[in-house]
């Protein structure tokens, strides 16, 4: 649904691309979003479809069978995907994070590995920084790999909130492997955790790798949310991110690299729920009639639509911009941190404008914005805090502008 003009001249391949996901959202997503959602289930039959859509390789190498897109289509991807449901972008983003972690730090053995069969989503990846005491303080973490007399390195520790810790095959896992290191972040290392998709403990070679049952959350159901223990796990030198020589104590760096382009992607998110929510406050204040006239009519609503399309329209230009800085090869920490901001907040925000149009009707499960309403809040956690994005930005303004 076209609200204004493209905020940026979409180029033939992304109208075509964009178009296709548009349609498999609208057939295959929101009408099986609830059903999911109200089981809390994973939803298998859309995760295939989305393999054979080529969904899961948007942005790795034709080489590698990917389809080797930019991050700002791969965004515009994200934004329809999440106006059907985020627990179906969270599926894409955490294996799109780790798939951006190999291309750019991994060696050419670990590309070769592993990559082909994440474009197919044959493996599928998820990223791992938050323990249970600690989110946003990232050089606080506990987890801890010590090299063993073999020559491999042990893991110990748990990791928490991890989208897809379940049914992932590998696992982008932030531990730390110097503890004495000055400033602590020069003492973490990303290794790429290998599992059994679906196993909640392993054995054989993956041992001491287990995934207790996922959270219960109030949203962003369907999709797993999980804790990973590390009791004693084995991981080959060789799956150091990067390699063992040039990845050694460069998990934090690579894993904030990782974070700015994720950033992106959860802005995205963001603009697609409140598309949706847009959507659906547009349908129902022409449907609903009160005093003799579609509410529509009445000013109180417009005022209420008119706030929320230019939040969407303003929140959808933040996020393309700090995704065609990236593709342009400059930084974009701070744009990044800009979109996520205000497209996150923008998300609960016109959500919750829209819901407040539906009236009573909002709160019951028969209408789709009370599951929007239940999802939004995540983004607003998710890959950074509101306060932490703040924090990014301020830090960035000052070393930008200083005099």
């Amino acid at each position: 649904m076209a609200l204004a003009t493209e905020p940026f001249a979409k180029t033939d391949e992304q109208k075509a691309i964009t178009e296709m996901v548009h349609q498999f959202v609208d057939e295959q997503i929101i009408p099986n979003a609830e059903h999911y959602d109200h089981e809390d289930a994973f939803p298998e039959p859309i995760v295939e479809q989305m393999k054979e859509l080529g969904l899961f390789g948007v942005t790795i190498p034709e080489e590698y069978g990917g389809m080797e897109l930019d991050l700002t289509t791969y965004a515009m991807i994200v934004e329809e995907l999440s106006r059907g449901w985020i627990s179906i972008s969270g599926i894409v983003n955490t294996h799109f994070i780790g798939s951006y972690l190999l291309m750019k730090f991994g060696t050419t053995e670990q590309k070769e590995r592993w990559l082909p069969k994440m474009a197919t989503g044959e493996v599928r990846a998820a990223f791992s920084l938050s323990e249970p005491e600690l989110g946003s303080d990232v050089q606080a973490i506990k987890t801890r790999a010590d090299k063993t007399g073999d020559g491999d390195y042990e893991v110990n520790g748990t990791k928490m909130w991890v989208t897809n810790g379940l049914m992932a095959g590998i696992v982008f896992t932030l531990v730390k492997t110097d503890p004495k290191a000055q400033p602590p972040y020069k003492g973490m290392t990303c290794f790429i955790c290998e599992k059994e998709p679906g196993v909640s403990e392993n054995t054989g070679a993956y041992e001491g790798f287990d995934v207790p049952p996922k959270i219960k959350k109030m949203g962003y159901k369907g999709v797993e949310s999980t804790e990973l223990v590390f009791d004693g796990y084995r991981v080959p030198a060789e799956n150091v991110l990067g390699g063992e020589e040039a990845g050694v104590g460069q998990g934090f760096i690579q894993m904030m690299d990782a974070l700015e382009v994720g950033r992106v992607n959860v802005a995205a998110r963001g603009v697609g729920i409140a598309q949706r929510a847009l959507e659906l406050g547009l349908r129902y204040s022409q449907e609903r009639r009160t005093f003799g006239k579609p509410i529509a009519q009445h000013q109180a609503i417009q005022f209420k639509l008119a706030d929320m399309a230019t939040k969407v329209d303003a929140a959808r230009l933040l996020t393309l911009r700090a995704a065609r800085l990236k593709d342009a090869g400059e930084r974009s920490d701070l744009e990044a941190g800009m979109a996520k901001l205000f497209a996150s907040e923008t998300g609960k925000e016109v959500v919750e404008d829209a819901f407040r149009i539906h009236g009573g009707y909002g709160y019951s499960k028969e209408y789709e914005i009370e599951r929007l309403y239940r999802d939004a809040p995540l983004l607003l956690i998710g890959e950074g805090t509101s306060e932490i994005q703040r924090m990014v930005i301020g830090k960035k303004l000052l070393q930008r502008h200083k005099i």
